[in-house]
């Protein structure tokens, strides 16, 4: 079944590469027009802009930090002044610092934090506020807007020497699910993404020569993910033929979070 999201407004933070790029791409082959929110990578963010519009679609690239409630304002205003509304966020930015616990300085756990939950509330405030504001249209949606959170499989699994990612993504767990009890009697749909190993470049020592064995040993289902497969999820849940769907996680992992070790007793 084909899905359309034309005539609607997608905006993706953290979007210049990896997971984000992936589903920036993927909105846009679905037909929505696409903002590609970058911090410190503008060039990428930029030509992913342009590849979009080559190929037919609509986008811009805005440069912004979520963790910055100016920045994040600024973002919103001006996806509002070149597009006009706003339909779906993806509340994709999302860094590491890692560290053992008693190793990781209070500026690294706070980076995190700011940046992965922090950011991810103030970008879903600024998206309520704006589809509260412009109403419902349903020759559209069924829903008058959507929200995806970017979160983890450590939302579920603990991490150890990643306390601060962990805790962060576990926040967003919590802060989705509360959005949610208390915005759906407004039809937005609000739900989270929750990625297990993925194919990226960010991720590609990690999965060089005989580390990615090791790693298929945690994936039931036999083979990494590709951004393709997370880009795919994030359509579904912005289309109608998910409007049923609210305040659940999706976890894209190939079964990371059944706990694989355990297959044999432990």
């Amino acid at each position: 079944m084909h899905i359309s999201l034309e005539h609607q407004v997608a905006l993706v933070t953290g979007a210049s590469s990896g997971l984000g790029a992936g589903a920036a791409k993927a909105l846009a082959a679905a037909g929505a027009a696409v903002v590609v929110n970058y911090n410190s990578q503008a060039e990428p963010a930029e030509k992913l802009a342009e590849q979009i519009i080559a190929a037919g679609g609509k986008a811009i690239a805005i440069g912004a930090d979520v963790s910055k409630e100016d920045d994040v304002e600024r973002l919103f205003a001006q996806t509002i002044e070149h597009f006009g509304r706003l339909d779906i966020l993806l509340a994709n930015s999302g860094l590491q610092k890692d560290a053992s616990i008693v190793d990781m300085t209070l500026a690294d756990w706070n980076k995190v934090i700011d940046v992965n939950l922090t950011g991810q509330f103030l970008c879903a405030r600024a998206a309520l506020r704006q589809f509260i504001k412009q109403g419902m249209r349903p020759d559209v949606s069924r829903a008058m807007g959507k929200i995806i959170h970017m979160s983890s499989v450590h939302q579920l699994i603990p991490w150890a020497g990643h306390a601060n990612y962990a805790a962060s993504k576990g926040g967003v767990d919590l802060l989705m699910r509360s959005i949610a009890q208390e915005v759906g009697e407004q039809r937005i749909r609000v739900n989270s993404i929750a990625p297990g190993a993925i194919r990226t470049a960010i991720n590609e020592e990690a999965m060089a020569g005989d580390k990615e064995d090791k790693l298929l040993k945690l994936i039931p289902y036999g083979r990494v993910g590709e951004a393709e497969d997370v880009g795919n999820a994030v359509v579904w849940l912005a289309s109608d033929l998910s409007d049923y769907v609210h305040g659940t996680t999706l976890f894209i992992d190939g079964g990371m979070s059944l706990y694989p070790e355990f297959r044999d007793n432990g």
